[in-house]
């Protein structure tokens, strides 16, 4: 397989004084998009464009990543925070826009109408995960499961293009990986009593919690030490360890299913960052 550079190709186009110095981006959909490339790189017609299949993918799902980071408040008023909003809906519009030049210059037309039913489709799940946020009833697995069927939407659109044997596997793959890179996110969320709000240690609270730890999630800014305390007695970092740990076994088990070596080399490899990720001392190995 020739050399996956599609990180660095992209910074070409998120790489922009102006959005590095007022606001931030999301994290490059790294797992995603190398899987992404191994498979299309497998195909027998369409390895000549994994390379810019790869890329335009990303940049779309940096460009939807970005606007999902946009404050849902309009009244901002200091200054610093009115740009990051204003320049953090101008860089989704711009990255998502990408696509459409790139595979025009190269004539490939025909995977714009796949990419854009994607996003559609996309935009649909993330609205009915925002609907049951509103609600009472999400439980913590489920806001897992939807935020990943949100962030394999995209990507999941490539099956039509796969060959058959290979497009199963892909839909199982790719639903695994990207449970994988959730769970990272979330390990890393709950860590950190600042950015509590809506993980799954919020709805898993909400659903196993005490009448008092319920009331203070409900809190518009809540005590960071107290929930804290509340994340270390639910265990809620170990609970996403043990998550991360069952699904890449999931993982390592489906890969061993493919016929073709190459591949099945190429994608052990894209999982070894998790496992070198899970054999780390942790800090919380306790909680």
């Amino acid at each position: 397989m020739t050399t996956y550079r599609i990180p660095e190709i992209a910074q070409r186009y998120l790489a922009y004084d102006m959005i590095q110095k007022h606001t931030d981006l999301p994290l490059f959909p790294d797992y995603r998009t190398r899987l992404l490339y191994a498979f299309l790189n497998n195909h027998s017609v369409l390895a000549g464009y994994s390379e810019l299949y790869s890329l335009v993918t990303s940049l779309v799902q940096v460009g939807l990543d970005t606007h999902d980071g946009v404050s849902v408040n309009s009244d901002i008023k200091e200054q610093k925070a009115a740009r990051s909003r204003q320049l953090k809906v101008l860089a989704g519009d711009y990255f998502s826009s990408r696509f459409y030049h790139l595979l025009a210059q190269a004539g490939r037309i025909d995977l714009v109408g796949v990419l854009s039913e994607a996003i559609c489709e996309a935009n649909r799940l993330k609205m009915n995960l925002y609907l049951a946020m509103k609600g009472a009833g999400l439980t913590a697995e489920e806001y897992l499961r939807q935020t990943v069927n949100v962030k394999a939407e995209l990507y999941l659109s490539f099956g039509r293009l796969l060959e058959e044997k290979a497009g199963t596997i892909w839909s199982l793959l790719l639903r695994l990986i990207t449970r994988c890179e959730v769970l990272l996110q979330e390990i890393q969320r709950s860590e950190s009593s600042q950015h509590y709000r809506d993980s799954w240690g919020f709805w898993h609270v909400r659903q196993f919690g005490s009448k008092e730890e319920q009331t203070l999630l409900r809190q518009e800014e809540p005590d960071g030490s107290k929930l804290r305390a509340v994340w270390l007695k639910h265990k809620v970092t170990s609970q996403l360890y043990g998550q991360l740990e069952a699904c890449m076994k999931d993982v390592q088990a489906a890969v061993q299913g493919l016929e073709s070596e190459a591949l099945r080399q190429e994608l052990l490899s894209i999982g070894e960052p998790i496992r070198r990720y899970l054999s780390a001392p942790r800090a919380t190995q306790k909680v």
